[in-house]
């Protein structure tokens, strides 16, 4: 009998051992529950971006098999950190081209996941994603990135030195037709001391419009074809021999060195201090920049408010759009548990919440908008509403975003316009040598 019993006994623990493996099998199989995955988020190392890690502890708490690791590089050193860690296997898992290259650059040496097989029931609507701000990162319809943050261009200007100058402010209006390039370039010359003494000299406008190559686009004029925009971001002609361009480099470098109302780089420089933004000084009347510099608001040192950047001689294009998407590598293992973080940073809550932490990121979710208006003490929210309206009206994307092998591009203009930018040389002599330079590069890169 006891030898009966105890054969029972031990037929009944291995039917419980096989139950309950069975269960830990099923609990591991459904959506991972059970089986802890460690998700890497590389990001740029700035305070307006490694905030995130600020909200790991929520979001883990509230996905309990989701971890989540951020990696950082400073931003000159994104690009090479990343494909350095792709070359070695490690690659993050969730990432955004916060460095030189962009989103066409990654997606022709195909280093993103076609997000579409996981976002069955997902809709932009429901995260308050405009719909063509979501298809930015579409191609051929699969989608390969999901839109984060929405940065604009703007015109920062110092009230302090307007006061001082007795010049009305810049309305924050884009359909204000009184709001021109030359007004601006007016109004630059009555705020403008050209002295060799630093403390003295102060300059009226900084003319910081998109990249180097894409500055022409605002006079009307275009570096590059059509079908760049439309064949995967590789240009099949490069304009810049053509009169329009060369004229719109001559305007922009004509602020410094022939109306000298805007500053030279070694000015710039100098007086830049541990931010690297020369408007910061109090120096600068006006500034064309990205709308990030917004966040630094708190550090002015002086009243600063928000304007319309002014009206093109040429052409329509007054901003440069920033969207900045999230990404899953294609070598990244957890696709889903990815896309769960990602949806997370874009909910209505946490887009509110990152604003504060970042100092003012401007949120995807336009549900969050509100937030960030009102976000800048000193600034009237309605202002900035009414610049931001007005510059996605009158936008167009990054190039670096449209364009493939775009840090390479980027690094040629850089240093191939140092000479003009420096005063040595002369735009109608230095074009020509990065129209073929360029014309090179593309050939060599763009290889079928």
């Amino acid at each position: 009998m006891n030898k009966k019993w105890m054969s029972i006994a031990i037929s009944l623990t291995l039917v419980f051992a096989l139950l309950a493996a069975a269960c830990s099998n099923k609990e591991k199989t459904e959506g991972g529950k059970g089986e802890k995955v460690t998700i890497t988020h590389y990001t740029i190392d700035s305070p307006d971006r490694t905030f995130v890690e600020k909200l790991i502890p929520d979001f883990e708490a509230k996905h309990p098999n989701i971890k989540i690791k951020v990696t950082k590089a400073p931003y000159e050193q994104f690009d090479s950190k990343l494909q350095s860690s792709i070359a070695a296997k490690n690659a993050p898992d969730v990432t955004s081209h916060w460095g030189y290259g962009g989103f066409m650059e990654y997606y022709n040496k195909d280093m993103l996941m076609d997000l579409s097989p996981y976002l069955e029931g997902f809709k932009a609507s429901d995260y308050n994603i405009p719909d063509d701000v979501m298809d930015i990162y579409k191609v051929d319809g699969k989608t390969y990135g999901i839109p984060l943050n929405s940065y604009v261009t703007v015109m920062l200007y110092n009230k302090d030195l307007f006061d001082k100058a007795g010049l009305p402010y810049p309305p924050t209006d884009y359909e204000d037709k009184s709001w021109t390039f030359e007004k601006m370039v007016e109004y630059a010359q009555k705020m403008t001391v050209d002295s060799k003494n630093m403390e003295e000299a102060q300059y009226g406008v900084d003319f910081g419009f998109g990249e180097r190559d894409q500055r022409p686009q605002y006079f009307g004029a275009n570096v590059y074809s059509d079908d760049t925009w439309t064949n995967g971001g590789k240009p099949s002609e490069i304009n810049l021999s053509k009169p329009e361009v060369v004229d719109a480099y001559k305007t922009l470098y004509g602020l410094i060195y022939d109306k000298k109302v805007a500053p030279t780089p070694a000015f710039s420089q100098s007086v830049s201090g541990q931010f690297g933004d020369p408007f910061l000084s109090g120096k600068i009347g006006m500034s064309v920049v990205g709308s990030w510099s917004l966040a630094a608001a708190a550090d002015f040192s002086f009243n600063v408010g928000v304007a319309a950047v002014p009206q093109s001689p040429k052409g329509d294009v007054r901003s440069v759009l920033y969207v900045d998407p999230l990404f899953v590598l294609k070598d990244s293992k957890h696709p889903e548990e990815a896309l769960e973080w990602i949806k997370y940073l874009i909910t209505t809550e946490i887009q509110e919440k990152s604003i504060e932490l970042s100092g003012g990121n401007p949120p995807v979710n336009q549900a969050a908008a509100e937030k960030y208006y009102n976000n800048f003490e000193g600034i009237d929210p309605k202002g900035i509403q009414q610049v931001f309206d007005g510059a996605y009206k009158y936008g167009f994307e990054s190039y670096n975003h449209l364009i493939s092998n775009y840090s390479q591009i980027n690094e040629l203009f850089i240093n191939e316009l140092a000479g003009v930018e420096n005063g040595d040389k002369q735009v109608e002599e230095v074009l020509p040598v990065i129209e073929q330079k360029l014309k090179d590069l593309l050939a060599r890169v763009n290889k079928p």
